[in-house]
């Protein structure tokens, strides 16, 4: 079973297939796309538990890619990647939604845990959502068991 579904979009081509090789050794079904626009063919709306993405690309960008992939899906989490750091763009990209802003030189294992560290709070998030479900299910059925309680009780000591 894969730990999570990735997106890794950037330009550079050897960059990408280290990516790919290295988070699918990881356990983690990647899927590649070589810019912006490409990234944004592929991406389908909760099918992707992370996204990672270079932020300087032809045709669309990492902080145009991350403005419209929160247009189609707000939930999703975004990991920009970039060799040209800049407090200014940081500080958009994270106000625009981003997970998290890391500078080159990159070191594999840092993605890696922030990768977990992406689908575990995901995963949390979801658990809460069904355990929060399930709570309020058992709240709205505590009437219809107490009145079911009623009428069987009456009908037994008739």
């Amino acid at each position: 079973m894969k730990l999570g579904r990735i997106l890794v979009v950037d330009d550079d081509e050897a960059v990408r297939t280290m990516f790919g090789e290295y988070l699918t050794c990881c356990g983690y079904e990647v899927v590649l796309a070589e810019d912006g626009a490409d990234a944004l063919e592929k991406f389908i709306p909760g099918r992707f538990d992370c996204i990672i993405s270079d932020m300087c690309m032809p045709r669309i960008d990492g902080f145009e890619l991350l403005k419209r992939l929160k247009m189609q899906d707000s939930s999703v989490d975004v990991l920009i990647i970039t060799g040209y750091p800049d407090i200014g763009s940081a500080i958009n990209i994270i106000k625009e939604g981003a997970y998290d802003y890391v500078t080159k030189p990159l070191y594999m294992e840092d993605i890696r845990i922030k990768v977990e560290r992406i689908i575990n709070a995901r995963k949390a998030k979801q658990s809460f959502k069904r355990m929060t479900g399930f709570f309020w299910a058992l709240i709205a059925s505590i009437p219809l068991w107490l009145i079911l309680g009623i009428i069987l009780g009456k009908i037994w000591y008739k």
